[in-house]
């Protein structure tokens, strides 16, 4: 019988070949997860920022009206958050249905003018679109500038909104124009690759024209929310803030209507005169903003208090 065959000793186990990553696949590794990370951080963060400057300006606005600094208030930045969603709820949902009816248009139009037998009628189009854009655009534009010095221009909505609105309305039938001449038949030599760049930059302009028109005009309807906020609570007799109770070391001296005063005598303490019919309007570390509950008031009259020992303030509901 044949003698089985000597087996070869085991040797070492072989080497993983298997290489580790590089210094530049890491990099590149956390580079796209930075990316990653940018791609959701970047627009939560502008997002926070428009709230944070629309609640600002509808409180700067509303304490405005009565004459109340918002530097006084420091209110927190969550006080200016919770505020803004009043205030632009209305010009959002508004401009959410314009763009979207601004879409369905511009879909419905390159539908229209890509039949076949319209490529002469889609330049002329264009043309007048451009045309009416960019002179809504420049005719808009001074009214930003110098609507003081336009005393034609009627005072109220008007002057506040339509200018920047047609604005936007011109960015965007440019814009529209802009998308008609690239989405046409082009040449492929080198002046319509030239041509079609700078069509690209000057629509990337007339977005940023849009987008500045809408912050403006949004700008300017949250400050002219505030304002009308403020004057319905006066004239409904503040009804949403608190009624106070002074009780004052020394008499105070105020020209509000409908205020009851009483002097409770020396044997009260040292707090004996007291104040009914005050409600507060504001409260900052120093001082205490009254005003008076009396509805339509011909003047929005505001007591200011310091928040010392001299007054005591009682707070009911």
């Amino acid at each position: 019988m044949p003698e089985p065959q000597d087996q070869p000793p085991e040797g070492p186990p072989a080497p993983d070949t298997r290489a580790a990553p590089t210094a530049g696949e890491a990099a590149s590794s956390s580079r796209a997860f930075l990316e990653k990370v940018a791609y959701i951080g970047a627009p939560g963060t502008i997002a926070l920022g428009l709230l944070y400057y629309f609640g600002s300006t509808y409180t700067e606005a509303y304490y405005a009206t009565f004459g109340v600094p918002a530097a006084d208030l420091q209110l927190s930045v969550q006080a200016y958050l919770v505020r803004s969603p009043r205030a632009i709820f209305f010009p959002l949902w508004f401009l959410l249905f314009c763009g979207l009816a601004v879409l369905l248009a511009l879909g419905w139009a390159g539908r229209l003018l890509a039949r076949p037998g319209r490529e002469a009628v889609r330049g002329p189009v264009a043309a007048s679109l451009l045309a009416a854009g960019l002179f809504l655009v420049l005719t808009g534009f001074p009214v930003f500038f110098w609507e003081d010095r336009l005393p034609r221009l009627p005072r109220g909505w008007f002057r506040e909104f339509v200018p920047c609105l047609a604005v936007a309305l011109g960015a965007t039938l440019a814009f529209v124009a802009v998308q008609l001449r690239l989405s046409g038949p082009g040449g492929r030599d080198r002046e319509s690759r030239t041509a079609d760049r700078l069509w690209l930059a000057a629509g990337a302009l007339l977005l940023g024209v849009l987008t500045m028109s809408l912050f403006f005009g949004m700008a300017r309807y949250v400050a002219a929310a505030g304002r009308t906020e403020a004057m319905h609570d006066a004239a409904g007799g503040y009804v949403s803030s608190p009624r106070v109770v002074v009780y004052s070391r020394v008499p105070v001296t105020h020209h509000a209507p409908g205020i009851v005063f009483d002097d409770l005598g020396g044997g009260q303490g040292p707090y004996r005169y007291q104040y009914r019919g005050f409600r507060v309007l504001a409260k900052t570390p120093a001082r205490f903003y009254l005003v008076s509950y009396l509805p339509k008031q011909p003047e929005r009259m505001l007591v200011v208090l310091p928040d010392d020992a001299t007054v005591r303030i009682e707070l009911s509901p």
